[in-house]
């Protein structure tokens, strides 16, 4: 079974936590060939794992992602790498005056200093199919009353192997209800759902990686082709009860 956390980690906790899974990476690294000379800067805040730098190939991305994924304690993996001399595209959804990276380009359906460009993320997105790398909704899907469109359409504009990260209050922390513009709650279990228990011809995520702090809950999918086989019992069991 899954464990959930009941409360938040304190912020003493987490930067000690963040301590520990720099050591842990920092040794990971050093002993695996496979990872020693990837120019890749894995950064720890609050349990995230923020992924800078440059590789030669996409395998060598998604393996320094699943091997820090794979790092007790980490919440989340974000990553805004350069494959093969080609800077990610990364779009931060509703990002409001705040983007996650300053070099994003922002969607928000009202004009504010962080938003390239106005857009309803309830209808489609202006953005070309297959165009995007990164996709950011931080905060987003609990003020939607209906988010399965806006996931829809984000698997529809991420090119293969692009990610999704998702971040959004637990059900069960007070954030979930306190902010009154909230109309869903979530919880690890939604992903799950949006993964695995969609009607059959809707579009198919792949979960990279599911994690819940006690206060928030991440996520961070990968869109599955029609053709493509789902994930394992094993690794789903990593995540979800």
């Amino acid at each position: 079974m899954v464990a959930l956390a009941q409360a938040p980690p304190s912020a003493e906790r987490l930067r000690a936590i963040d301590v520990f899974l720099t050591g842990a990476w920092t040794d990971q690294a050093r002993h695996d060939d496979r990872l020693r000379d990837l120019a890749v800067d894995v950064r720890f805040d609050r349990g995230v794992a923020h992924l800078t730098g440059e590789v030669p190939s996409a395998t060598d991305l998604r393996l320094v992602r699943e091997r820090v994924g794979r790092l007790a304690g980490v919440f989340g993996v974000w990553s805004r790498v350069t494959v093969d001399g080609r800077a990610p595209v990364v779009v931060d959804l509703g990002c409001g005056g705040t983007k996650q990276y300053p070099g994003n380009l922002g969607l928000d359906i009202l004009p504010a200093p962080g938003v390239d460009a106005v857009a309803d993320l309830s209808g489609s997105l202006p953005l070309v199919d297959h165009s995007i790398d990164v996709l950011f909704a931080v905060h987003i899907l609990e003020h939607m009353v209906d988010f399965l469109p806006l996931v829809d359409e984000c698997h529809r504009v991420l090119r293969p192997g692009g990610v999704l990260h998702v971040m959004s209050p637990w059900w069960r922390h007070v954030n979930a209800v306190a902010d009154p513009t909230h109309v869903r709650l979530l919880d690890v279990q939604t992903i799950k759902g949006i993964c695995g228990q969609r009607p059959p011809g809707t579009p198919r995520w792949y979960p990279l990686h599911v994690g819940c702090d006690g206060a928030s809950i991440f996520a961070d999918l990968t869109p599955l082709a029609a053709d493509e086989p789902g994930p394992e019992p094993s690794h789903l069991a990593r995540f979800f009860d």
